[in-house]
């Protein structure tokens, strides 16, 4: 390809010319190609991988030389002889002549280097080049890359790091390349080339490793085999862009998606480094802002745009804290350097002023904020004040002028409790009509109104003659909290410290538990930005039916129904909306046993709106991937648990892997957030700590658990002792400063066994587990989860890959190791078609509600690259026609695609069917009709198939195969090195 000239200091350094005129030199990279070369080129091969040398992937290449003063410009390379000798032909028939009439060295340079660039011009506009931010330098990298692994152009390449791959003892110089999809090194050292190509998807451990030879390593496991690469400039960086392409990976084999690059992305500074590509700067976005969400927990589409250092004045104590403050298209933030001392979000719907305060010594470059609730918040030391005026001036420009929603902290408590509903979502006469009866029937009937209260108001009417020391304790919570607010403010943009953890961890008064839940949880920045959201989804929900809305018309009755908020029609009605709004929201998930227990819990202590987002924000965002059909997030955070228990409690870990513990407790404790194993008043403490600190909290409490249990444990023999164990524990864990009415538990009920056990105070074991476990940060669980999801997901792959082959070895003669050879195959040209594209939509690919068998679906283009890899026999001139004929055979139902079992029936044939059904096979795929032509061949084809069965000889139709039969159209299925092979080409 032509390139813009640049000068070359050397010219016959490692080069070797071919041809040459007075104007131009066409030139070789020494030890290019099989000839010649000897130990230098070895050397200069050797030299090119190890420096990145373009000449790698261009070894061809063309100078401009001027005459007299020996001044040579690279103006082409080409990675075939062909490629540069069509541009070589092209100088000397229209450059040479034209050249000889200049009389001026400088004019003839001048004129050639015009013409170059002229002729690049002009191929970018006649083949619509697009503008990128990619730097020449990555392109360069780029073709690289795809002409050494034969990847298509839909590949796309991250990064790549100069590192050392360890094969056997000894290590090999080179580059490794990480793309979207497939991790590749590639080294070439005195002439012996290694090449390396994992896809993502495939790998089942990826980690750090230190050794005394290897100090820094990354080891990569796949299901066969184990990599280790060393001796990397900057480890770290690369182990987080390869936890971040296995993350994706994981994510495409659980929702069946392709990963989509972010356009959206500013462009590129002139200071950037020169090998960061436009996807290793979304990946990093992405990066940068999945930790902004969590840190401030805002919805899923919210985009960082820029964080700075700063300092905050702090009214409550009366000086300045360091911090950053960081800002995304709706929100601006802060948090302090120094862990809680203060952290603070600002929705822009509530910012009302935006403005820079005078400058000084004491307070430089300061900008003012100032909010719907008359709070004003002073940022100082900003770098560049007048940039992030602007760009918070941009935003807020964008952002609608009115607030979606007004709320107020303490609205419930200062709400009648004789106004427990509002009116209908609709209403109509013969609604009105109908009887009780016939409502509970109906699981959408939209005339049992919207609990415009929540639930557990119903029962907390107070009289005077009701007041107790248990209310007093509850008054004296109450005005905590409302003392607080006064000194840090209220509601989304209040200041948040370590004193408004302290207070949770004292326990939320049961009147402001629900707009608190709203608060910490960030659900209620998602229920501000969509008003009208829920009350559509119910009404869009009303009379629909599917497998979700029966399993929750099943487990509507099992939710709390120890409550008596749940013993009646309102209650049910309230969380059959819900859950059903959320089933019809979120398809993926759609419903989840022990959804309902979670949902009704909220739905005692917030609105029915307002329950619903909260459910958003737990399914969504607090606990991903809980509440799947495979409930992934629980089991991967097991694996986190054990992890955990292994380095907290040592003495107690290998006893309760003996006994199997673990895993029967995390998933009945995480699910429900102790909601199932506890009393009612102790578990909702676990749930306000939960919605202010995260998942954390959950782990630091079931550590406290064990670890309280610890000499019990070591002495029981069985899982179900320990079970009982902790069982009774957890029973007897009471809240007594509850006002609640007392309510039996029915886990208790079931346990109880009439022996007393000693009463565990809620708060002392919540703030136990602070004390002795709060070290636990949540960084540290986000890496554990993902070497854990890692795990979870490549064991559920296997587990359906069995699946499927215990389901299908009986049909066929392929033995069970061919049979999960073929899934492999069948499985990965599914998901190369995901994010390399296809002629047909993925999700039309793949079907999680049907069985493992006819889940995933090819179609005819994807069959194709099968066909060819199967039957080399078969690859010809006319191997596409054949492939497509056999496609639409194994096609019964004509709908362009094939399962798995499809596919297995007509492989069977062609590699363990008789002669004869070969034959049949054969001739079936010959007199197929064209797809355009009409079917003129049905009688034909019958005749030919009785044919065929009066001639069947004794040894075919005993289905004796021989050696010989098999040589006309069978292929014996071996794995090696991980491939289907046939005969021929095994050794």
């Amino acid at each position: 390809m032509w390139v813009s000239p640049e000068e070359v200091l050397l010219a016959g350094a490692l080069w070797i010319t071919e041809r040459a005129n007075p104007y131009f030199i066409l030139q070789k990279r020494k030890g290019h190609g099989g000839e010649g070369g000897g130990l230098a080129g070895l050397l200069v091969g050797t030299l090119d991988v190890v420096l990145d040398s373009s000449a790698r992937v261009a070894p061809y290449r063309i100078l401009y030389q001027t005459p007299d003063t020996l001044s040579y410009w690279i103006i082409a390379h080409g990675t075939s002889r062909k490629e540069i000798t069509e541009h070589w032909e092209w100088l000397e028939h229209n450059m040479l002549q034209t050249l000889s009439i200049f009389e001026n060295e400088n004019d003839i340079t001048t004129f050639v280097k015009g013409k170059v660039q002229g002729i690049i011009a002009e191929y970018n506009k006649n083949h619509d080049a697009k503008e990128d931010d990619d730097t020449d330098k990555f392109k360069e990298a780029s073709s690289k890359f795809r002409k050494l692994f034969g990847m298509p152009d839909e590949e796309k390449l991250v990064n790549y790091y100069s590192c050392s791959y360890w094969k056997g003892k000894v290590p090999r110089q080179g580059w490794l390349y990480l793309s979207i999809n497939h991790l590749c090194f590639y080294s070439y050292l005195l002439g012996k080339e290694v090449k390396l190509v994992v896809r993502w998807a495939d790998i089942t451990q990826l980690e750090k490793s230190a050794t005394l030879l290897l100090p820094d390593g990354i080891k990569v496991s796949t299901r066969s085999h184990e990599h280790v690469f060393s001796v990397f400039l900057n480890i770290n960086e690369t182990f987080k862009l390869a936890e971040q392409l296995a993350n994706i990976a994981m994510r495409q084999l659980l929702d069946n998606k392709g990963f989509e690059e972010d356009r959206s992305l500013p462009k590129l500074k002139k200071k950037s480094p020169k090998k960061v590509s436009a996807l290793k700067r979304d990946l990093d976005a992405r990066a940068k802002s999945e930790r902004y969400r969590a840190l401030f927990r805002l919805p899923k589409d919210e985009k960082l745009d820029g964080h700075t250092d700063c300092t905050l004045w702090t009214p409550f104590s009366k000086m300045h804290i360091l911090g950053q403050m960081f800002v995304s298209t709706n929100y601006i933030c802060f948090t302090s350097k120094e862990e809680m001392q203060c952290s603070l979000i600002i929705p822009l719907r509530e910012v009302t002023i935006v403005e820079k305060a005078d400058s000084s010594n004491v307070l430089p470059s300061p900008v003012s904020i100032s909010t719907k609730n008359r709070m004003t918040f002073l940022f100082a030391n900003l770098k560049d004040r007048d940039f992030l005026v602007q760009r918070i001036s941009d935003f807020l420009q964008q952002t609608p002028s009115k607030s979606c929603l007004d709320w107020e902290l303490t609205g419930s408590l200062n709400s009648s409790d004789d106004e427990v509903y509002g009116p209908p979502l609709s209403s109509s006469p013969e609604h009105s009509l109908r009887s009780e009866g016939e409502r509970a029937f109906n699981l959408n009937d939209s005339s049992v109104p919207t609990a415009s209260q929540a639930l557990m108001t119903m029962y907390r009417r107070r009289s005077p003659e009701d007041f107790n020391p248990k209310l007093a304790k509850e008054f004296l919570k109450e005005q905590a909290w409302k003392n607080h607010f006064t000194e840090f403010g209220q509601g989304v943009c209040m200041y948040r410290t370590e004193k408004t953890k302290d207070l949770v961890l004292k326990g939320i008064p049961e009147g402001m538990r629900g707009d608190l839940w709203l608060l910490f949880s960030g659900a209620i920045n998602e229920m501000a930005t969509h008003p009208g959201y829920y009350q559509d989804l119910v009404e869009r929900s009303m009379g629909k039916y599917n497998l979700a809305t029966e399993e929750i018309e099943r487990d509507l009755h099992r939710s709390l129904p120890e409550h008596p908020a749940f013993q009646n029609e309102i209650g049910i009605a309230a969380l059959r909306r819900v859950l059903t709004a959320y089933a019809f929201r979120n398809p993926n998930i759609g419903y989840c046993q022990a959804m309902n227990i979670v949902t009704s819990v909220l739905l005692l202590y917030a609105k029915e709106e307002e329950a619903f987002w909260l459910l958003v924000a737990l399914c969504e965002r607090m606990l991903p991937d809980y509440y799947n059909t495979r409930v992934v997030g629980a089991l991967v955070d097991q694996g986190v648990f054990e992890e955990l228990a292994r380095e907290y409690v040592p003495e107690l870990y290998d006893c309760m892997q003996d006994l199997g513990v673990i895993s029967t407790i995390s998933l009945s404790w995480f699910l429900t957030l102790f909601l199932s194993v506890m009393p009612f008043a102790s578990a909702v403490v676990v749930v306000d700590c939960f919605f202010f600190d995260g998942i954390k909290v959950i782990f630091q409490l079931a550590l406290a658990v064990l670890h309280a249990n610890i000499h019990q444990l070591l002495g029981c023999k069985d899982d179900g002792e320990a079970m009982t164990v902790l069982g009774r524990y957890l029973d007897n864990v009471t809240n007594k400063d509850s006002t609640l009415p007392p309510i039996q538990h029915l886990h208790s009920l079931l346990t109880d066994n009439g022996e007393p056990h000693p009463e565990v105070d809620i708060f002392k074991l919540v703030r136990s587990s602070y004390e002795k476990f709060g070290s636990i940060r949540a960084d540290v669980i986000e890496q554990m989860r993902f070497k854990q999801r890692l795990r979870v997901i490549q064991t559920i792959e296997d587990t359906t890959k069995r699946n499927v082959v215990r389901t299908i070895v009986t049909e066929t003669a392929f033995s069970i190791e061919e049979l999960e050879e073929l899934f492999v195959l069948f499985k990965a040209e599914h998901l190369t078609s995901c994010y390399w594209g296809g002629c047909s939509n993925p999700t039309e690919r793949h079907d999680p509600s049907l069985p493992y068998l006819e889940q995933y679906r090819i179609d005819v283009e994807q069959f194709k690259g099968l066909f060819k890899l199967l039957f080399p026999w078969a690859n010809g001139a006319h191997s596409d026609p054949l492939a497509v004929r056999f496609f639409r055979l194994l096609d019964h139902n004509g709908d362009a695609f094939i399962n798995f079992r499809e596919f297995i029936n007509g492989l069977g044939v062609l590699c363990h069917g008789d002669l004869t059904e070969k034959l049949k096979l054969l001739y079936k795929m010959h007199v197929l009709p064209e797809v355009t032509s009409e079917q003129e061949e049905p009688d034909s084809a019958f005749e030919a198939t009785q044919y065929f069965f009066e001639d069947i000889t004794p040894e075919t139709s005993m289905g004796h195969r021989s050696e010989k039969d098999d040589g006309f159209v069978g292929v014996t299925l071996k794995t090696e090195k991980g491939c289907i092979v046939p005969p021929a080409e095994r050794e």
